[in-house]
């Protein structure tokens, strides 16, 4: 059985965790542990726990529990006192005060949600991301970064404050996988904070498995403003520090309506400028047309275009048998 694991965090990963687990695989994924946004920051703020929304949209997922548990998982109240609030993050936020240890909170959450593979938390180090842009502005914060849509110009370096130790369990699971499959995501919010942990870079030097990128269907205002393919990964392997084995990027037409929406908010396609003189690139239908509904209780504007999680799978399967 192939040993798969995924790096990430937030929908990107969702997406591609709800396709592979339907396959024969050794699954896991490791997460993104900076997020300081929406019912995350506020609970990082009062309570002093790590952030959770990642790591719950990763479990459910990986789940096989009954429909009812996910739904649970994911539920945001609208009203009262929890309104923004995800019921997964208050559980497990529960959770991280009661267990021993954060490993007992991935273990006792898993067992809830019947997951078909591993969650590793990047670190359990309770960190936040840094960026310094190209005209000297500086942000710290996830959610922060993840708010400054009208910046233009671009980051020209990202860190972690204070720096942290990578989770062992983050580090075997790299230098034992068969493949590992990064993104979808935002590039600097959801990705490159994952590289940026002591010993992840370390791992991946030691490591066999081949890399795969899904690059992005569209750019991100105030991170990857006017990005190209070509952009995405230039930055991505400068983090990574390693190059890239395959690219899988979306070839099929983006509906006009979805793109006259993106570019009210100063977001456009992806471009494809990538050489196949110097990258495996493997271009495929693999988006879901249909928009997605924002959620009543959104504070910020969020994606309404995501890769289809069927489509992804069965690409993904061929690379890994091909």
């Amino acid at each position: 059985m192939k040993k798969i694991t995924v790096v990430g965090g937030g929908t990107g990963t969702f997406v591609v965790l709800s396709g592979l687990k339907n396959y024969p695989l050794d699954l896991a994924v490791i997460v993104s542990m900076t997020d300081s946004g929406g019912s995350t920051g506020k609970l990082r703020d009062q309570l002093g726990v790590l952030p959770p929304g990642d790591l719950r949209q990763c479990l459910v997922a990986l789940s096989d529990a009954p429909i009812l548990w996910r739904k649970l998982f994911l539920y945001r109240f609208e009203k009262g006192d929890f309104q923004g609030h995800n019921f997964g993050n208050l559980f497990l936020a529960a959770l991280e005060k009661i267990c021993n240890n954060y490993d007992e909170v991935i273990e006792t959450a898993s067992y809830v949600l019947q997951t078909k593979g591993k969650v590793i938390p990047v670190t359990h180090d309770k960190l936040h991301l840094t960026v310094e842009y190209q005209n000297g502005k500086k942000l710290t914060g996830e959610g922060l970064i993840d708010e400054n849509i009208t910046e233009r110009s671009r980051i020209v370096n990202a860190y972690l404050t204070p720096s942290g130790q990578a989770n062992k369990k983050a580090i075997d699971r790299i230098i034992t996988s068969d493949f590992i499959v990064i993104g979808p995501g935002d590039l600097y919010t959801s990705i490159i904070p994952v590289f940026l942990v002591d010993g992840i870079k370390e791992a991946f030097k030691k490591t066999k498995a081949k890399i795969i990128f899904i690059m992005n269907l569209m750019t991100k205002a105030g991170q990857t403003t006017g990005y190209t393919a070509l952009d995405h990964i230039k930055d991505l392997e400068q983090y990574l520090n390693k190059k890239i084995d395959f690219i899988l990027i979306n070839n099929s037409p983006i509906d006009k309506q979805i793109l006259e929406f993106y570019q009210r908010h100063d977001e456009e396609k992806v471009i494809d400028n990538l050489d196949d003189k110097f990258y495996k690139i493997i271009r495929e239908d693999i988006i879901d047309n249909k928009p997605i509904e924002k959620n009543k209780v959104d504070i910020v504007y969020r994606s309404i275009l995501r890769h289809d999680s069927k489509k992804l799978a069965e690409v993904l399967n061929k690379i890994f048998y091909g």
